[in-house]
């Protein structure tokens, strides 16, 4: 490689620490500057009055992929961090008192929701098989390597992704497929709750979304040990073992260049030279608040942002055995919350909610005998609206679900509240108008109309993390950090 190369990273977020860590694998010289004062990006956590919370992600799927960041350097995972298998994955709660479990075990799911619906065994277990083989269609083709490089589409993996493209459900929604293969509403709900995952809607994107069933099924959901912020904990040690520089509390405030090439970083400690920079922050922001001088590419820019999130962080004074580590109570008309989420741009009534309670399998999370709830929903991303009184009107509307459902009255039990809404997450992780997710998924060429992981109008400028390609969520995070750096080893790395 000659004289090494150093790279710098914006953002300490999960997919920032992968490309940090993947990239000194190659031999590079990598500093990360993170604007806060711990790393995690999106998955931070709450820690005061003797409860812990996961802020961010709360479903962990393809732990493996964690652990290749150890192996890479011929660690043994376990050493910094452990996970476990979830059973049941989820417990679904309904107005009418049915609560369905998932499973990994694919039998007893099927069982499961045939003993307490009007779907049979036989069409869960065939939706399972469909959407694990759109798994094997999609996964080398779309989500291991770059969309946006012609050589990609030259071998045969993707020739067949794409003469197959047709059998991967692009041409129906999401729902549409869902209300044809299930004959009942419920588990019509279950499965179209999955579009939530990234932001989007059901009834516009892609069946394609079905696949993530597969992720959270079939490959199974694990607790992270320690919780879901002890994987970045792991990563940002051994990142600091093998000699990745972290500087905290440093905020990157421009992308320098000379000509049409990335050549270095302007921080409050004055500008750095760098070879190659990679942006692990929302993309929007990379180019409205680090590039001033660049004209930004209005497609990427002027697609529709994804929902956002209203999260009520509570302690519970007592505990609720009939609940699990991850929770939802469904919206007894999901159509309508959805329209209300995506067209009327206002808080829903009966809005589902995804609790996630870390405290069932991590007890130091919560006091002995309290539990502390993380009690999700989906809000509009921040265009302006009134948030203090959607908080307000959310907060009752959640409570008198979790009351009516679990028919107890939750209130006097909640000893310690936080709320996260769209302004926080826009404060906190820089996600341009709090969408959590970047863009929404609401069509067939959503994977498509991701930012690439590189630049290609300034050499040198690579990008990683839920906004860029493959997209949000933990494990696409983690394959974007990867083919950022792939990209990135293959054009300065010799025989790469």
């Amino acid at each position: 490689m000659g004289s090494t190369k150093t790279v710098a990273i914006i953002g300490a977020g999960i997919a920032g620490i992968a490309a940090a860590l993947r990239l000194r694998k190659q031999g590079f010289e990598v500093t990360v500057f993170e604007a806060n004062a711990y790393a995690g990006g999106k998955m931070s956590e709450l820690y005061t009055n003797d409860f812990r919370f996961d802020k961010g992600p709360t479903v962990l799927t393809k732990p493996e992929y964690v652990e290749d960041l150890f192996q890479l350097f011929g660690k043994i995972p376990s050493d910094y961090w452990q996970s476990h298998p979830v059973e049941p994955i989820f417990k679904y709660f309904f107005e009418d008192g049915t609560v369905i479990n998932s499973s990994r075990n694919q039998e007893r799911f099927s069982e499961e929701i045939a003993s307490k619906t009007s779907t049979s065994a036989a069409s869960i277990l065939k939706f399972l098989k469909e959407v694990e083989k759109t798994h094997q269609l999609t996964d080398e083709v779309f989500l291991q390597r770059s969309l946006h490089k012609f050589k990609n589409y030259l071998d045969w993996p993707t020739t067949r992704g794409i003469l197959n493209f047709g059998k991967v459900d692009v041409f129906r929604s999401m729902n549409k497929a869902n209300e044809q293969r299930f004959s009942d509403q419920k588990v019509i709900d279950i499965f179209n709750r999955y579009a939530s995952y990234n932001g989007s809607n059901p009834y516009w994107a892609p069946a394609t979304l079905n696949v993530l069933a597969h992720y959270e099924i079939t490959l199974g959901t694990y607790f992270s040990e320690g919780g879901i912020y002890s994987i970045i904990d792991a990563l940002t040690d051994i990142a600091e073992e093998v000699g990745v520089r972290i500087n905290y509390s440093t905020p990157a405030q421009e992308i320098v260049q000379s000509g049409n090439r990335a050549t270095g970083l302007r921080t409050q400690n004055g500008t750095e030279h760098f070879d190659i920079i990679v942006s692990n922050v929302d993309v929007y922001n990379t180019y409205k608040q680090l590039l001033p001088n660049f004209k930004a590419p209005k497609r990427f820019l002027k697609q529709p942002r994804s929902s956002s999130v209203i999260v009520f962080y509570w302690g519970m004074n007592r505990q609720f055995p009939e609940l699990g580590l991850h929770n939802m109570f469904l919206s007894d008309d999901a159509k309508a919350e959805y329209k209300h989420l995506f067209e009327l741009n206002e808080p829903f009534d009966d809005p589902t909610i995804h609790m996630t309670i870390s405290s069932k399998m991590n007890a130091k999370d919560a006091p002995k005998g309290y539990e502390n709830w993380s009690a999700l929903i989906s809000v509009p991303h921040n265009s302006g609206q009134d948030w203090d009184e959607w908080i307000r009107v959310s907060k009752r509307n959640v409570i008198a679900k979790l009351n009516r459902i679990l028919k107890t009255d939750i209130e006097p039990h909640i000893i310690f509240e936080d709320v996260l809404d769209p302004r926080k997450v826009n404060e906190e992780t820089n996600a341009a108008f709090g969408a959590v997710f970047g863009n929404a998924s609401n069509s067939m060429f959503s994977a498509f109309l991701r930012h690439p992981n590189f630049s290609s109008k300034i050499e040198n400028l690579f990008f990683c993390g839920g906004t860029a390609h493959p997209g949000p969520g933990i494990p696409l995070c983690l394959l974007s950090g990867k083919i950022a750096s792939e990209l990135i080893a293959e054009k300065f790395v010799p025989d790469n």
